[in-house]
């Protein structure tokens, strides 16, 4: 069945009792067991543990990624969190470098201290990573595309190179979507979204989700889940799904934008460089489009002066200041001291993350009132 298709009827039959055509939310925290009571009879028994509402939105994830399993989460850094309760005490990790603020955030503060080493590099050259290898290299994170300069790993590779060392290959799919790419496909082990953004797509709820390819680490990740608790609540859970039924349709719409717009970006006179990888001349151009249907939603762009960033950021009125993507409003941020504030600022300058760097997740508008809207807000 074709995925807009899935898409679309994501949800749809899955209530055995009525026949609603949508998921029904099970907004409860306890079921009552059936009686006498039998080890192992019910399906459902406390909420943190399943919750019918969830598990659909669950299935339907782990089938538009290919996976074994999928389970949803509280939050896309909860989901990464349970993924790296997979280290154990002395493993070594490569990530994306200038990933998103939070993950590294979560990498540097959490994991270092509890004796789980890191090295960040630019994964969008496999060389790097081979060249950051150690001993006791135990996993591999990417950001593909990365945040915000959207630099992407070529998974295929990525992937050979952990299978043949003993490593998984985690994959930040957040911004491209199954609708785009999916990595387990392309030999990642794990993938894992803040489904905040894209998927649930209307910037009204929190939630994160983990896929992956075995049903070994599928379990591994429940357990780590039930004792933890990071689980998505039935009503985040439903909007979640929700948002999953128009995902193709809103993905198709905020890329043709999004490719206006960095053109048109590309010869404004104030702008310096603009970072997205539909731009042929872009460096992940040839990389992403030879694993991925598209290329995303989010245009970044240096302009030649502070000044002229913060007039975007003051002086847009159709575009809304704020700390997101993937929703159908079109947003602006500044990663200097939003999304990256908790990156050295050394660090920032180095990767390219400046005080002249602005974010866009780009919506689904009308494009030629976002055009205008940026126009008038560069011109001051």
């Amino acid at each position: 069945m074709d995925l807009a298709t899935r898409l679309a009827r994501a949800g749809v039959r899955t209530d055995g009792a009525w026949g609603s055509t949508s998921t029904p939310i099970y907004q409860t925290a306890i079921f009552e067991h059936k009686r006498p009571l039998v080890q192992g009879q019910d399906a459902y028994s406390y909420s943190r543990i399943g919750n019918p509402t969830r598990t659909v939105l669950q299935d339907v994830i782990a089938d538009l990624e290919g996976a074994s399993g999928a389970l949803a989460f509280s939050s896309g850094m909860a989901a990464i969190t349970a993924t790296f309760y997979l280290l154990q005490f002395g493993d070594h990790i490569i990530a994306t470098e200038g990933l998103y603020g939070h993950t590294f955030g979560l990498i540097a503060s959490i994991l270092q201290p509890m004796g789980i080493r890191a090295t960040f590099v630019d994964t969008s050259n496999v060389e790097k990573i081979a060249a950051a290898w150690t001993d006791r290299t135990a996993a591999v994170f990417l950001e593909v595309p990365s945040n915000p300069l959207l630099k992407a790993a070529d998974i295929r590779a990525v992937a050979k190179l952990c299978k043949d060392r003993k490593a998984k290959l985690i994959v930040d799919s957040t911004f491209l979507t199954p609708w785009c790419i999916r990595p387990l496909e392309l030999g990642a082990d794990i993938v894992v979204h803040s489904s905040s953004k894209y998927l649930a797509g209307h910037n009204d709820t929190i939630s994160g989700a983990v896929a992956a390819r075995s049903a070994t680490v599928m379990e591994d990740l429940a357990n780590i889940q039930m004792l933890t608790g990071g689980m998505l609540g039935p009503h985040d859970a439903w909007l979640t799904l929700r948002g999953i039924k128009t995902l193709a349709l809103r993905m198709e719409r905020c890329q043709e934008n999004a490719q206006r717009i960095a053109e048109w970006l590309s010869g404004h006179e104030l702008v310096e460089e603009v970072h997205y990888p539909g731009l042929p001349w872009h460096p992940s151009h040839a990389t992403l489009k030879a694993q991925s249907t598209g290329f995303g939603g989010v245009v970044s762009f240096t302009t030649r002066t502070v000044a002229a960033a913060k007039a975007v950021l003051n002086n847009t009125k159709l575009i809304l200041l704020a700390e997101s993507l993937g929703g159908t409003e079109t947003l602006v941020t500044y990663p200097w001291t939003q999304t990256h504030g908790s990156i050295p600022p050394d660090e920032r300058e180095r990767l390219g993350i400046n005080d002249r760097l602005v974010r866009l997740s780009v919506g689904i508008e009308a494009c030629s009132d976002l055009i205008e809207d940026l126009r008038q807000a560069l011109a001051g």
